[in-house]
């Protein structure tokens, strides 16, 4: 996701997070959910996401759902 500066100024204007917050709140639960949540929620990040991390966006979109279940 932040492998662009558009997406990744759009995801901290939407979450109200700063850089310093996002990178102390990676072990929470809440913070990955919200990341995998904007990625979801616009298709072609998705896939752009899932194929970089070598699986499919419909795993990602279950992790979403594991970590807010």
């Amino acid at each position: 996701m932040l492998e662009s500066e558009d997406r990744a100024g759009r995801y901290l204007e939407l979450t109200g997070l700063d850089a310093d917050s996002l990178r102390s709140g990676l072990g929470d639960p809440m913070i990955l959910a919200s990341a995998l949540e904007f990625l979801a929620n616009h298709e072609p990040d998705l896939i752009r996401a899932a194929e970089a991390l070598a699986v499919t966006p419909e795993e990602l979109v279950a992790a979403k759902d594991a970590l807010l279940s």
